[in-house]
């Protein structure tokens, strides 16, 4: 793309950004309906934590798809013919100010979706250990986007690139640090439920494999679309600009798409054990908080006396405190060489997909 002419780059793109932004739209409001429900069923103050990060998201989509929108218009119509060199000038010129405007906007999408991904990772460690990395490279991030939107706003007149070296370094450490930051907080995300769900698969009727699948799809949809735009400028590549306005867009698809997901997995979960509610909603509203935590009744050597409750899935809100009976864990967990506390620990961290980590 290196050839193709940055006016036609950015009619491409901005109308490729402004299909994906109503995508965008649409799945914002699949995400808050998929909170009011899930926090309808589960009796509880809807997460309104991922209700304003879905609102800011949006936001920081619609800005920057008004920006394109008016520097389309000022490149291609009203600065048509008095800007000095005409539209392909104009579209070069890294500190027009539409340009500046619309990489401070994306700067801070980035650092907001990242720092989204941090926090979901903090939630399923529950420790600051883990999250330490990642968070020293949101700040390089937050560090180098500074300097690289200053550096542009600052270029003369008549300065017609960003691959200065001067501005150069700054937009590479920006993009290498974000990439970066997403790629290990999926990896940590991922390899954590997939450890829980190997520890507590004794204690579930489902497996958290699918959370899996939906965290590593966003991840890898938002990681390929900054190796190539990464992998673009390195090379002094036009096709920069193009794909630079979709990562708006998709940064918040792929939170949404995570949220929607889970919560339509959610959904089918609870439709299927629905007959299990009753029993449930007679055991009392002090247990309705956190996680949820499936499990068939009584231990193996007592199933032949409690046919009922061994047939009818039941759904336990558990609070602070888990009582446990001894012979019921003894026969449960005989032969399994994990810690009580590890499992202890392990339920609460599978109760936090779709309330807290979602």
């Amino acid at each position: 793309m290196s050839g193709l002419p940055l006016d036609l780059s950015a009619v491409i793109s901005t109308t490729l950004e402004g299909i994906l932004y109503g995508f965008s739209i649409f799945m914002f409001g699949v995400t808050l309906h998929i909170l009011k429900e899930n926090s309808r069923r589960a009796g509880r103050e809807p997460n309104y934590k991922m209700v304003s990060l879905s609102v800011a998201l949006l936001i920081g989509s619609t800005a920057h798809m008004i920006i394109d929108f008016i520097r389309a218009c000022r490149g291609l119509v009203l600065k048509r013919e008095s800007y000095p060199g005409g539209p392909i000038a104009f579209f070069t010129q890294p500190s027009e100010w539409t340009f500046v405007a619309k990489n401070a906007v994306y700067t801070v999408q980035t650092l907001l979706g990242d720092g989204i991904l941090i926090y979901r990772c903090y939630v399923v460690w529950q420790t600051w250990i883990v999250v330490a990395f990642p968070i020293l490279l949101w700040f390089l991030s937050a560090a180098s986007g500074v300097l690289a939107v200053h550096s542009v706003s600052v270029l003369p007149f008549g300065i017609g690139t960003v691959f200065l070296t001067s501005v150069r370094r700054w937009i590479t450490a920006f993009f290498a640090s974000t990439l970066a930051t997403n790629f290990s907080v999926t990896i940590l995300l991922a390899y954590k439920i997939w450890i829980t769900d190997r520890r507590v698969a004794r204690m579930r009727q489902d497996s958290l494999l699918p959370v899996v699948r939906v965290i590593a799809d966003a991840g890898v949809l938002y990681s390929v679309t900054l190796a190539a735009v990464l992998g673009c400028f390195v090379r002094n590549s036009n096709g920069q600009y193009f794909i630079l306005d979709l990562i708006c867009p998709i940064i918040s698809i792929t939170f949404y798409m995570v949220i929607i997901r889970i919560g339509l997995a959610e959904s089918q979960r609870s439709s299927e054990f629905g007959s299990g509610s009753g029993l449930n909603s007679g055991l009392g509203t002090a247990h309705r908080r956190t996680s949820f935590i499936n499990g068939r009744g009584r231990a193996a050597g007592q199933r032949d006396q409690a046919v009922p409750m061994n047939r009818l899935p039941v759904q336990v809100h558990i609070s602070k405190v888990c009582e446990t009976d001894a012979a019921t864990l003894e026969n449960e967990f005989a032969g399994d060489t994990g810690s009580e506390t590890d499992r202890v620990r392990d339920q609460k961290t599978t109760g936090l997909e779709v309330h807290d980590v979602v």
